[in-house]
């Protein structure tokens, strides 16, 4: 684990992030965050990033909103590191990109491939042989089973559950507490138990 972390992003999810990295005995040297001012946690904010402050530092983009999350990664000069809590249970077949927050007690099971800038909340959980794409973020209590596609960009929403086999499009949105039973096309929003389509998002 690298030495010196910076932190984009100083919100909710930010002080998360920053827990697990305290419960990783990881330094935080700063957290860059345009919107909010004063420390977080006790780790100073500054109010824009500067690709040129902490170069030898690695980043994480802490940011629970998945597009903003991605615009903000694509401005980043730093390293990537992941965050993993150490709570998490994670196996040792899964293959896992960079800038990931596996957060407290999320379980990602054998031969699962996660992306870059993924976001696995509080509790959830991946069954084996999962694949999910850049910039997803499934939401605390999700469960997603054996053998789920989630495409970029994807948010599952808390305690949604997923049945196995089943492919989530990119830029979909599964509600909160959602039961997805069949394929979800591209950018729609399903909710409910089976989850129905509601509407479609604009690519």
């Amino acid at each position: 684990m690298a030495t010196e972390i910076i932190i984009i992003g100083g919100g909710g999810h930010a002080s998360v992030v920053l827990d697990c990295l305290n419960a990783m005995r990881v330094h935080v040297t700063s957290i860059f965050d345009s919107q909010n001012a004063g420390d977080l946690m006790g780790v100073p904010r500054i109010k824009s990033y500067q690709p040129d402050m902490f170069p030898d530092a690695h980043a994480l983009v802490a940011i629970g909103d998945n597009g903003v999350r991605k615009r903000v990664v694509q401005t980043v000069k730093h390293a990537f590191i992941n965050v993993i809590h150490p709570s998490a249970l994670i196996s040792d077949s899964v293959q896992l990109g960079v800038g990931n927050m596996i957060i407290h007690r999320a379980i990602v099971q054998a031969r699962t491939v996660i992306g870059n800038h993924i976001i696995i909340n509080t509790g959830a959980q991946i069954d084996h042989d999962c694949v999910l794409g850049d910039f997803v973020h499934v939401a605390p209590g999700a469960v997603l089973c054996g053998a789920v596609t989630v495409g970029e960009g994807v948010l599952i929403g808390a305690g949604a559950v997923i049945i196995p086999g089943i492919s989530i499009g990119a830029g979909a949105t599964v509600g909160a507490g959602a039961v997805v039973r069949q394929n979800v096309s591209e950018h729609a929003v399903v909710v409910g138990n089976p989850a129905r389509v509601i509407k479609k998002k604009n690519a």
